[in-house]
């Protein structure tokens, strides 16, 4: 009787570790998809490099975020706190800052400022990087994007506007550096 019952126990004590395993898989499946989906479609966090958004983020330049390195750390540049209903919902407006895939590279997310909306008549004007002056129409569907540092910014003024689809998220709090920390205003630079 013995011999039997301890098959039997090990018979639970694997169907237990069975159980365990599936409680813990179907755990992070769970929360995995609840991050996810809190990433994806309410908030997020990145980091904005480059000068083309001085002097409203990356002020300090691309300097690493930490006075020292750290394998899982070393980001550089500002870190922001998006929200995404504001993409979904099409409440973006003119003077917001955002993120956007890359037109030139889809594996690149770029921040910029909308400077306009679609119907909107945007002056473009001389410069030697841009060549001559101009006047571009937004067409239905796509948005007018420019770095704040006009010239020292990669934008629309090259690519011209941006679909609408390729918008991420509207940046509204810069959380590092922490001296630098606030809300991230939506307002049409005096400069241009």
């Amino acid at each position: 009787m013995a011999p039997a019952s301890a098959a039997h126990f090990a018979s639970l004590r694997r169907l237990s570790f069975a159980r365990e395993v599936q409680q813990i898989a179907f755990s992070f499946v769970k929360y995995g998809s609840a991050a996810y989906f809190f990433r994806t479609y309410v908030m997020g966090v990145t980091a904005c490099t480059g000068p083309s958004m001085f002097p409203t983020l990356n002020s300090r330049g691309d300097t690493p975020l930490l006075p020292f390195s750290l394998p899982f750390f070393n980001i550089k540049g500002d870190l922001i706190l998006l929200e995404h209903f504001s993409v979904f919902a099409k409440t973006i407006k003119v003077g917001d800052v955002v993120t956007a895939y890359s037109v030139q590279n889809p594996r690149h997310i770029v921040c910029k400022r909308v400077l306009g909306l679609e119907g909107d008549t945007i002056k473009v004007p001389w410069s030697s990087t841009n060549g001559p002056a101009r006047t571009v129409k937004v067409p239905a569907g796509h948005v007018w994007l420019q770095g704040d540092n006009t010239l020292n910014s990669t934008d629309s003024r090259h690519y011209g506007p941006v679909p609408y689809a390729l918008l991420n998220g509207k940046a509204f709090l810069k959380v590092w550096p922490l001296h630098e920390a606030g809300w991230v205003s939506s307002h049409v630079p005096a400069l241009l």
